[in-house]
């Protein structure tokens, strides 16, 4: 679903991401764990067509993103670590924005917008502007708004920071539902825990190079990831 050959992205004299190359399949969800800086965030935005790359390339269910960026923007979700949302508009006026944007069908997204809305207690404040929601009711909306077009590939950052419990338990049920019925899920994250539980598949980066990629028990082995995280980043 997700195929990442030998991405490079530079900054200047700094290469944020260095010949990183992985493949998400269809049905898996993947996370992607480094430090503040490592180039997670990078890959990520360039993997849904917000940044260009120098080398390397991209594919979305076997597209392009450089050559047919649309396309494979129709087939992706992508929730950033801070959304950005238009704070002039109301919860539904946002999520009815979008799904106009996807050309999702007034009933359909009707039926959407209302079960995500109670699974993340939402509903009651989607009249409310987004000026007057904390973080993570932001969150929660950002989510609900990736969900509606139903995407074939999820891409999150940090998705659960600023979540209570409850709407966190929620996402990642959703997460694997989703997985379950055939899409595909890459995510970073820093709670090597929920990686760890939830993930079918983890790549470890640092410096903007994959330093060690597989399953979760091929990752971690005997220990816990904590520990192999600790151990792989620290190492020089």
């Amino acid at each position: 679903m997700l195929k990442i050959e030998n991405l490079t992205k530079t900054y200047g004299n700094k290469k944020a991401v260095d010949g990183l190359s992985l493949h998400i399949q269809k049905g898996e969800i993947y996370g992607f764990i480094g430090h503040n800086g490592a180039g997670k965030t990078t890959t990520l935005k360039a993997c849904c067509g917000i940044l260009s790359f120098e080398e390397g390339e991209i594919f979305v269910d076997g597209v392009s993103i450089r050559e047919k960026p649309l396309d494979c923007k129709a087939k992706i979700a992508y929730i950033p670590d801070n959304p950005d949302l238009y704070a002039f508009m109301s919860g539904i006026q946002y999520l009815n924005f979008v799904a106009d944007i996807f050309k999702i069908p007034s009933n359909v997204r009707k039926e959407r917008i209302r079960k995500y809305g109670d699974i993340f207690d939402l509903t009651k404040d989607l009249a409310q502007s987004i000026s007057a929601y904390s973080h993570g009711m932001k969150q929660k909306l950002a989510i609900i708004s990736a969900l509606i077009h139903e995407p074939k590939l999820i891409l999150l950052d940090e998705p659960f920071v600023g979540l209570d419990p409850k709407a966190a338990h929620s996402l990642k049920e959703i997460m694997r539902e989703f997985c379950d019925n055939g899409s595909a899920i890459f995510f970073s994250t820093h709670v090597l825990e929920v990686a760890e539980k939830l993930c079918d598949k983890i790549a470890i980066i640092k410096d903007g190079k994959l330093i060690k990629q597989g399953t979760v028990d091929e990752v971690k082995g005997d220990s816990d990831l904590e520990n192999v995280f600790l151990e792989l980043v620290e190492a020089k």
